[in-house]
C-alpha cells in the first residue's frame, strides 16, 4: 500500500494515510470495503497513538474529526473507527464541548539500562510499593535452575504491587538466593527499589540482566490486584539480574498494565 507523501500529520512527523477511493468507482464487495476501512482505521490509530505518547497534541486535545480526516486523507468513518479503538484502549475519551482528549498517560520504560522502576520513572512521580508477600520458600525447580542453586534450596520470595502516583502500575514477583536476599527482610521494601537495596548491601553495582518481554493474559489474581479485567493483556517482563562476576541474584516476573507503560529501546544493526 503506497503512502501519500504530500500531506503531513499535525505534528509534521508522519505521512498521510493512504487515499480512500470512492466505493462507486471500484467493483468491490461490501465485505471487502469494510475490511479495507478497518485496515485504514488501525493504521490511523497507530499513528495517532504514537503522537499521543510523544505529547504531540497540545493540551492533550486531539484535532476535530474533519481536521484529522483532511490531514491523513481518510474518510470520516475511518477517523471515527480509529478514535473508537483508542477509546477502547482507554487512551482517549470524548468530552462534550471539548472534543477528543487524552485521558490516560502512558509512561516510558527504557530497555537500554538496568534500572529499578523508581529510577526509571523518577521524572513522572513517586513510586510506592505494597509488599504483599515476603519470606523464604522452597524454590520451584525452574527458579532454582535459573538462579544456579541446587534443587529444593530455599530462596527469598517478594511480591509487590508497584504504584505510580497512587495508580497500580505493575505486580512484581522476585526470587533471590537467601544468602543475598535474606538481608532484605529488614530493609524498606515499601519505598526503595530492590536494585538499590542489593547494591547497598553488597557494596557495589549490579552487573547485567537477561530480559524477555511478552504479552500475557491477566489471571484472576493479577487482574484483581492491577485493577484490570480478567484476561486483559498485560506486559510480562522476565528479568534475571547478575552480579558483575556473573552470579544470578534476582529473578523477576513483572506484570505491567499495558495501558500505562510503553517499552522503548535503541537497537543497533550488526551482521
Amino acid at each position: 500500500m503506497l503512502w501519500q507523501h504530500h500531506r503531513r500529520s499535525p505534528a509534521g512527523t508522519f505521512p498521510a494515510m493512504p487515499a480512500e477511493p470512492a466505493s462507486a468507482s471500484l467493483p468491490v464487495a461490501a465485505a471487502r470495503r469494510r475490511r479495507l476501512r478497518a485496515d485504514r482505521a488501525r493504521q490511523l490509530a497507530d499513528l495517532l497513538r504514537h503522537q499521543i505518547l510523544a505529547g504531540g497534541f497540545p493540551g492533550g486535545v486531539l484535532p476535530l474529526e474533519h481536521a484529522i480526516a483532511a490531514d491523513y486523507r481518510a474518510s470520516r468513518n475511518t477517523v471515527r473507527q480509529a478514535l473508537e479503538m483508542l477509546r477502547d484502549e482507554q487512551l482517549v475519551d470524548r468530552q462534550p464541548g471539548v472534543g477528543t482528549v487524552v485521558v490516560c498517560e502512558k509512561y516510558p520504560h527504557g530497555l537500554n539500562r538496568l534500572q529499578g522502576l523508581a529510577e526509571t520513572l523518577n521524572e513522572h512521580g513517586r513510586v510506592t510499593n505494597e509488599v504483599r508477600t515476603v519470606g523464604p520458600l522452597r524454590a520451584p525447580g525452574p527458579v532454582a535452575h535459573r538462579l544456579g542453586l541446587p534443587e529444593h534450596t530455599d530462596v527469598l520470595c517478594i511480591e509487590r504491587l508497584r504504584r505510580l502516583n497512587g495508580l497500580p502500575l505493575s505486580l512484581d514477583l522476585s526470587y533471590l538466593p537467601l544468602d543475598v536476599g535474606g538481608e532484605l527482610l529488614g530493609c524498606d521494601l515499601e519505598n526503595t527499589d530492590v536494585f538499590r537495596l542489593l547494591e547497598s548491601l553488597t557494596g557495589g553495582p549490579l552487573g547485567h540482566a537477561d530480559v524477555t518481554l511478552e504479552a500475557v493474559n491477566a489471571d484472576a489474581h493479577s487482574a484483581a490486584v492491577l485493577q484490570v479485567p480478567r484476561g486483559a493483556a498485560v506486559l510480562m517482563l522476565e528479568r534475571l539480574t547478575h552480579m558483575p562476576d556473573g552470579r544470578p541474584v534476582d529473578l523477576e516476573f513483572i506484570r505491567f498494565r499495558g495501558d500505562r507503560i510503553a517499552m522503548s529501546g535503541v537497537l543497533h544493526r550488526s551482521l
